[in-house]
C-alpha cells in the first residue's frame, strides 16, 4: 500500500484536526497508507519533519507528501529535494511560484496546489460586513500569520468586496484562540486604539474569533454588542457559534487534504498528473441573503 505523508500546522486548531481526519478517512477509502504529522506552528519543525522523510532509505520514503506550509516560499528547497527523490509534492492552502518550475522539470510527478478559493473567502466576508453595516464602518480584522498566503488572499478579497466606506485595521494571529486573544489584547494596549471603535470584528477563522471576543470583553464594556465574523464553519464549531449568537456569520471552507489525496491516488494508479491548481468553493453560513443589518445596543 503506497505511503503518503500529510504534514499539517498544529493539532491545537479545529480545522487542522478536521483536515487530519479527512486525510485518514480518504486514505482508507482510496487505499493509501497515510501518516499525519503536525509542526506545532513552527516552520523549522516542519522542515525537519519533511527532510527526515525525504532523506530516509528508499523503501521508507513516502510516495508523496501533502503539506500545508508553515512558511510558504520557505519550503522551496525542501520541495526540490522531495521531487528530486521522486516524491510527489502537493501543497494545500498554500500558493507559491516555484510549483511551475518543479512541474516543468519533473513532468511525470504529481506536483500541484489544492486549496479553498481564499480570495473568495475574503470576498464573502466583505459582503457579510456590507450586509451587517450597509452604511460602512470600522472593521477590526484578525488575520493569520503575516507570511501566510491564506491571510494575504483573504485580506485582499475582503478589501475588494468592502469597497469605499470602510476602514480596515489588520492584526496577525496564528489561527488559534490564544493568538486571537493576544493579538486583540496587544492592539488594545496601543494609544492609537483608544480612539477607534470597531463596528465589526472580522476574523479569518472561528478559533481566533473566540479569542478576540474574550480580549474585547475583558477590556471594552461596549464589546458585547459587536458582531463577530469567522471562517472555517465546522458543524460543531463556527456553525454552532452562529446558532448561539456568538458569531453573526461564518464561512464554510472544505477540507483540502481529502481532495489532495484523491489526486495522489489517481496519479499512483494511472500516472495521470494532476492540474497545477485545484480550487474548492467556500460558502457563507448563514447564506448571505439572510444576513441583516446590525444594530448596536445603546
Amino acid at each position: 500500500m503506497p505511503r503518503v505523508l500529510v504534514a499539517l500546522l498544529t493539532a491545537d486548531q479545529d480545522f487542522q484536526q478536521l483536515q487530519a481526519k479527512d486525510a485518514q478517512d480518504t486514505a482508507a477509502r482510496v487505499g493509501l497508507d497515510v501518516e499525519v504529522v503536525f509542526a506545532d506552528g513552527h516552520a523549522v519543525v516542519q522542515i525537519q519533519q519533511l527532510f527526515r522523510q525525504i532523506h530516509a532509505p528508499g523503501d521508507e520514503r513516502p510516495a508523496a507528501i501533502v503539506v500545508e506550509a508553515a512558511t510558504a516560499e520557505g519550503l522551496a528547497r525542501v520541495a526540490r529535494n522531495a521531487v528530486g527523490a521522486g516524491i510527489g509534492w502537493i501543497l494545500v492552502n498554500t500558493r507559491v511560484a516555484y510549483v511551475d518550475e518543479l512541474r516543468a522539470a519533473h513532468l511525470g510527478l504529481a506536483i500541484a496546489m489544492v486549496g479553498t478559493d481564499q480570495k473568495e473567502v475574503g470576498r464573502i466576508q466583505g459582503r457579510q460586513c456590507r450586509s451587517l453595516l450597509p452604511g460602512g464602518g470600522n472593521v477590526l480584522c484578525v488575520l493569520g500569520p503575516a507570511d501566510s498566503t491564506v491571510s494575504a488572499d483573504r485580506l485582499a478579497g475582503l478589501e475588494e468586496a468592502l469597497g469605499e466606506g470602510f476602514e480596515v485595521r489588520g492584526l496577525n494571529g496564528d489561527w488559534t484562540q490564544a493568538s486571537g486573544e493576544r493579538a486583540v489584547a496587544s492592539w488594545l494596549r496601543l494609544k492609537t486604539a483608544e480612539a477607534v471603535r470597531p463596528d465589526v470584528v472580522a476574523c479569518k477563522n472561528d478559533s481566533m474569533a473566540v479569542g478576540a471576543r474574550r480580549a474585547l470583553a475583558r477590556n471594552r464594556e461596549d464589546s458585547s454588542s459587536l458582531p463577530f465574523l469567522g471562517c472555517d464553519g465546522l458543524p460543531e464549531g463556527g456553525q454552532k457559534m452562529v446558532a448561539r449568537g456568538q458569531l453573526a456569520a461564518t464561512i464554510v471552507t472544505p477540507s483540502n487534504t481529502g481532495p489532495a489525496l484523491e489526486l495522489v491516488s489517481r496519479w499512483l494508479r494511472t500516472g495521470q498528473v494532476p492540474p497545477r491548481e485545484v480550487l474548492l468553493a467556500p460558502r457563507s453560513h448563514p447564506p448571505e441573503e439572510r444576513i441583516r443589518p446590525w444594530r448596536r445596543s445603546s
